[in-house]
């Protein structure tokens, strides 16, 4: 019994002797609260204030891409100009000065460094591959896409010839896929 006794008392003491040299070596609570204090001098910037910063940059109009011929004629095709949005947004687009056949896209404070890409559905279609982002321009509308938040960044977007195109499709509205061919003339 008096081994147990013995044994317990050594199992109180020593985590209460531990704690009577820690608090030994360290200083009074007030001299720690003011080292600290002193080593915090760093201050965070935030995420949205970092984003801005990073957005207002200008871009870099360098690319390693190489434009076909193909290439060339789609970027003749493409929409210049301020193009507006829905929700009051809006995209602007100018051909840049340094490299033929690319073109700067800016959409709000975001600029876009763009170049062609040959599409199959006769769709121009603009890239960026630094930013991962896309402008798809279609007859009646065009649409500024982010590859890499895999979302819309601005939609029904239409400059003056989309906005024709688009009034003349709901005047003389295409077939449906369901509705057959034309009987043939005699």
């Amino acid at each position: 019994m008096k081994k147990i006794a013995l044994i317990a008392v050594v199992a109180l003491a020593l985590p209460l002797s531990a704690l009577a040299q820690d608090s030994a070596a360290k200083p009074p609570l007030k001299e720690r609260a003011a080292k600290s204090a002193k080593k915090v001098t760093q201050k965070v910037v935030p995420k949205r204030v970092i984003k801005k910063l990073e957005e207002a940059k200008p871009i870099s109009e360098e690319s390693d891409v190489v434009l076909s011929p193909e290439d060339l004629e789609v970027s003749k095709r493409v929409l210049t100009g301020t193009i507006k949005c829905e929700l009051g947004a809006s995209v602007a687009i100018e051909s840049s000065q340094k490299k033929p056949g690319f073109f700067v896209l800016t959409h709000g404070s975001t600029k876009y460094f763009m170049h062609p890409v040959n599409s199959r559905t006769g769709a121009i279609r603009l890239e960026d591959p630094k930013a991962e982002a896309m402008w798809l321009q279609l007859g009646n509308k065009s649409m500024l896409m982010s590859q890499k938040q895999g979302l819309r960044l601005a939609d029904e977007c239409q400059a003056n010839e989309q906005t024709a195109v688009a009034e003349d499709m709901k005047k003389n509205p295409p077939k449906s896929l369901f509705d057959g061919a034309d009987a043939p003339k005699k």
